[in-house]
């Protein structure tokens, strides 16, 4: 009786955001929406499941049962969903509707399974009128605005998912420069106001911000949180240095590959003699290798100059954990949504040895994971060298990579 004539006391609920831990790109499925002959979007828009699985390989390698469902039982609880927005800028009233549907049904595909979903809009460059260069002539911008109103279209349709399983990363890599804060504020614009419009369509949803300069640390520690709210992750990715992570050659009878990780553990004489094994294997001549080795010279100087390790990674991510912490905003709430590292190909021509790749990987993860910051490694499914999944015959795991991050090795 005691107890019933004590006052009520209102405890306030605490505001977070969707927890998120471990996550991995889908890629494919949704980005690249199909064009008809006449270079306009297919419609209803975007990829069946089965058109993505059969996209790079046959249908008849992939195991028998739910994709998403082996996602999950690997030890991911959460998918980086990443979305073409060029159906949805193409289109308005029933014609959007009918492209927002598709979406709603595969979010909840995912979530059926157990996985949550980082909504990501992924700008690509196949239909011109609706590649990411819409968003580049300002913050005031026709084009600008007419990217925010699907935001709201698109933040109206997640909220109906619940702030539990869905949250919106509605750019990719802005490309906005330079990263020294000496531009314009344009992408400080663009970022708050919407922001401001997701808050009208929904409170609780989680929001992932990203800075400018195509994502990068630097473009994050260039942004001012000044629309911070509790339900926010800040995005950078980590791709640094990008001559490791992403080994490959953008010229004929090019070879890219074989940098070590952590740098000190190779020389560029090792590099170079590694890359004359894999082009002698290939066939080239005296002359075609020694013009690959003139490409990269300065580029493997520079690499071994700048002596990429454990520490450097720990004090560039730190960089971040430095800004956050500067606006009083938990590490947690930091969010690494890509880093990766191509796979050396079958024939040298690019990518890292697995020692090296696996190396790096495991330690950004270890670094993000000490500050509590979420991650999502790129990706799930791809040939062309990153790729949790083998990237050719069956698509099973890529065991070694997934003990590195620290996921379940099936059996």
């Amino acid at each position: 009786m005691l107890l019933l004539t004590l006052p009520l006391v209102a405890v306030p609920s605490v505001a977070q955001p969707i927890a998120l831990h471990r996550g991995v790109g889908l890629h494919d499925w949704l980005n690249w929406s199909p064009l008809t002959k006449d270079k306009t979007y297919r419609w209803p828009p975007y990829r069946s499941v089965e058109e993505w699985q059969s996209g790079e390989r046959p249908l008849s390698d992939w195991p028998k049962g739910d994709p998403f469902k082996k996602i999950y039982l690997l030890g991911f609880d959460f998918v980086r969903l990443t979305v073409d927005p060029g159906p949805l800028l193409d289109s308005e009233g029933q014609r959007r509707q009918q492209a927002l549907d598709v979406l709603s049904r595969a979010i909840d595909r995912l979530t059926k399974v157990g996985l949550k979903v980082v909504f990501n809009l992924h700008g690509v460059s196949q239909v011109p009128a609706y590649d990411m260069d819409i968003l580049y002539n300002g913050a005031d911008s026709e084009g600008v605005a007419r990217y925010r109103s699907m935001v709201k279209a698109v933040a109206t349709m997640l909220a109906r998912h619940g702030a539990d399983k869905v949250a919106f990363e509605p750019y990719n890599e802005p490309a906005y420069y330079p990263c020294d804060a000496s531009g314009t504020d344009d992408w400080q614009r663009i970022m708050a106001s919407t922001v401001a419009d997701i808050r009208e369509i929904d409170r609780r949803m989680t929001i992932i911000v990203t800075g400018a300069c195509g994502g990068s640390i630097t473009g994050l520690t260039n942004l001012d949180p000044n629309f911070d709210d509790e339900n926010i992750y800040y995005s950078f990715h980590m791709y640094e240095p990008h001559s490791f992570t992403h080994q490959k050659a953008d010229w004929t009878n090019g070879f890219f590959s074989g940098f070590p990780w952590p740098a000190n553990t190779g020389s560029p004489e090792t590099v170079i003699e590694g890359l004359r094994v894999h082009m002698l294997a290939e066939g080239l001549n005296s002359l075609q290798q020694a013009a690959n080795i003139a490409r990269l010279k300065s580029e493997i100087n520079e690499y071994f100059k700048e002596g990429s390790n454990a520490a450097t990674l720990k004090a560039r991510i730190g960089e971040a954990v430095d800004w956050a912490k500067r606006y009083n905003i938990p590490p947690q709430r930091l969010f690494m949504g890509e880093f990766g590292v191509m796979r050396m190909s079958t024939d040298g021509r690019s990518g890292a040895y697995d020692a090296d790749r696996l190396a790096y990987l495991q330690t950004v993860r270890q670094i993000a994971e000490g500050h509590g910051i979420p991650w999502s490694v790129w990706e799930y499914s791809n040939p062309h060298g990153m790729s949790v999944i083998e990237p050719r015959g069956p698509a099973v795991p890529d065991k070694p990579m997934l003990q590195a991050l620290g996921l379940s090795v099936p059996q």
